[in-house]
């Protein structure tokens, strides 16, 4: 450690480290737009430059390293013009459209020009134009919004690995975009949103079916049926001012109802469904034969990267249909036909959910039936907020209320699909009953909690040592595979989640939340799980009436046609 002097006090800093990293450890603000966490500094956006006394003049502070004896002003006059220049410049080819723009105070832009009091047009000059990309099921990307941070182009080539954007052109022709300028849907984008989480404008967002789920509820020949993920109930307080980790579950199913959803359904139980089926399934493999490692299907943006990058592993991906998928589909068969008794025609289904690609995921043609899909319109959790207060609601004035059955019933192991690992416990959990006819004496698997990139164990169950691993982003899952590639045959059952956190980090998640409030999403799904008194999705009594009136066995011919599929190879 060696001393250093910022604005005229003493503070202690680590020798070689980037100034930016000290001074945030002391809570010194200094405002940056490029700069992303534990990431190699790109310096492009000069926003943090701070001034060095002694004639070193002004440097950018996240590429900076500290050395003894520096004196240093982050505020200093210069610094200050220095960074409003910045700010002026880039509003100077920069849409005035603020008042309609989805980022509209969650902007960074727009706070660095509040912060640096901008309150004229300096620069002016011929406003660049640009074709915005909406051909994305998921996404769209709105070049003219574009700041050239680099932050999109970073997380999805060095966080997910996938690559499906990056800068084209040099000096004042650059942008960012994607290979021979075609559009995301024929790209190699796996519809994840971590770039509309990394993006501090209004560049990339979601795409929104806000207006198609208003209209259904506005018609009245539609029953509008909603399901919400186990993640999402405890991040929508986020939208409005509640810390993160805040469960609303009750609050928000009381808003849903007031909105005009005619039934309210919780995903966490096709969540329970999902183990059922998937347990079932593993185990048949294990015991009788097939491709091994099996990996979870849940995320679809895994199962997108796997289809683009590596095929060779599609036998491994279970045949199971995500949680939202199973849901749709027996909300469209078995409470349509034998609960409601309607034509699946009359049901409108919406999702909520934390995942941009859920979007692209209820597009598949896979995930329906006579061209009917299971989902008609995914929302994410930014969106429900959204039209919460558009419906003039405010959520901390809701009442509790539970869900509706026979789809509300779920077990807290279904809730932990929230969050990393939390599908390989909630397995873990119904396969070693499956296997032994026993429960686990300890519920918890701490080996499957963290927020590391990739946690691995190995279960003795019964004299039978079974291999497990849970990767969460897209990068340490190609890690994995490279290893298993490479001759590693240790592990029989891996989960893999496309964002870092898991659901609870997803792409369609509140803004600007940092890593302690991911881990306090993840404490608050651990929490439920450990004050449940129905913590298996074996015993979910809704699950089992299900397959005993409808589905018949897990992995049966019933349940095979409604609640697996198939995946396939892209170019």
């Amino acid at each position: 450690m060696v001393q250093i002097e910022v604005n005229n006090r003493a503070i202690e800093a680590k020798d070689g480290e980037m100034l930016l990293d000290a001074l945030r450890r002391e809570g010194i603000h200094v405002p940056t737009l490029c700069h992303m966490k534990d990431r190699f500094p790109s310096g492009a956006c000069r926003m943090c430059v701070v001034e060095i006394e002694g004639g070193r003049g002004l440097v950018p502070s996240c590429a900076f390293p500290v050395s003894a004896g520096m004196k240093i002003q982050t505020h200093s006059p210069r610094a200050l013009r220095a960074r409003k220049t910045i700010v002026e410049l880039l509003l100077a080819d920069h849409p005035d459209d603020c008042l309609y723009c989805v980022r509209n105070g969650a902007c960074q832009l727009q706070e660095l020009a509040e912060e640096h009091a901008v309150r004229e047009r300096r620069y002016q000059g011929v406003k660049s134009t640009y074709k915005m990309d909406t051909s994305s099921p998921s996404l769209i990307r709105d070049p003219a919004k574009c700041i050239l941070c680099g932050k999109c182009v970073r997380v999805c080539e060095e966080v997910q690995k996938v690559a499906a954007i990056d800068f084209v052109g040099r000096g004042s022709t650059a942008t960012v975009g994607t290979a021979f300028n075609q559009g995301l849907n024929t790209s190699n984008c796996v519809n994840c949103g971590q770039c509309i989480i990394a993006c501090p404008t209004g560049a990339l967002r979601e795409q929104a079916y806000i207006k198609d789920v208003l209209a259904a509820l506005n018609d009245p020949d539609k029953i509008v049926v909603v399901q919400h993920a186990p993640a999402v109930s405890v991040t929508l307080g986020e939208e409005f001012g509640l810390k993160p980790g805040s469960d609303v579950i009750g609050m928000m199913t009381a808003a849903l109802r007031r909105m005009g959803f005619n039934y309210v359904f919780d995903t966490s139980f096709s969540a329970d469904l999902t183990i059922m089926e998937e347990a079932t399934e593993l185990v048949g493999r294990v015991t009788g034969g097939g491709a091994l490692p099996m990996f979870t299907s849940c995320s679809p943006g895994w199962i997108k990267y796997v289809e683009h990058f590596h095929p060779e592993f599609i036998p491994n991906l279970s045949t199971c249909k995500s949680p939202q998928q199973m849901l749709g589909a027996v909300i469209k068969s078995y409470f349509a036909q034998e609960v409601l008794k309607v034509p699946r025609e009359k049901i409108y289904s919406v999702s909520i959910m934390p995942c941009t690609a859920k979007k692209f995921e209820a597009n598949r043609p896979e995930m329906g039936h006579d061209n009917i899909p299971d989902i008609d319109a995914v929302l994410s959790t930014r969106e429900l907020a959204r039209m919460i207060r558009s419906a003039g609601l405010n959520l901390a004035d809701m009442p509790s209320e539970e869900a509706d059955l026979p789809f509300g019933e779920r077990s807290s192991a279904g809730k932990l699909f929230g969050a990393t690992g939390g599908v390989m416990e909630a397995a873990i959990r119904t396969a070693y009953h499956l296997i032994t006819g026993r429960e686990l004496e300890e519920l918890k698997v701490q080996a499957m909690r963290g927020l590391d990139g990739i946690k691995e164990a190995h279960l003795d169950i019964d004299g039978t040592t079974v291999g497990v691993a849970v990767c969460n982003g897209l990068g340490n899952a190609a890690d994995l595979l490279e290893q298993i590639k490479a001759g590693r045959d240790d592990l029989h059952f891996i989960e893999v989640m496309t964002c870092p956190g898991g659901c609870v980090g997803g792409g369609g998640q509140p803004f600007d939340t940092d890593e302690e409030g991911v881990r306090n999403r993840m404490r608050s799904l651990y929490t439920i799980d450990r004050d449940a008194t129905l913590r298996t999705s074996h015993q979910n009594v809704s699950v089992k009436h299900l397959y005993d009136h409808y589905l018949g066995q897990p992995n049966g011919h019933r349940s095979h046609e409604l609640l697996h599929t198939h995946y396939h190879a892209r170019e």
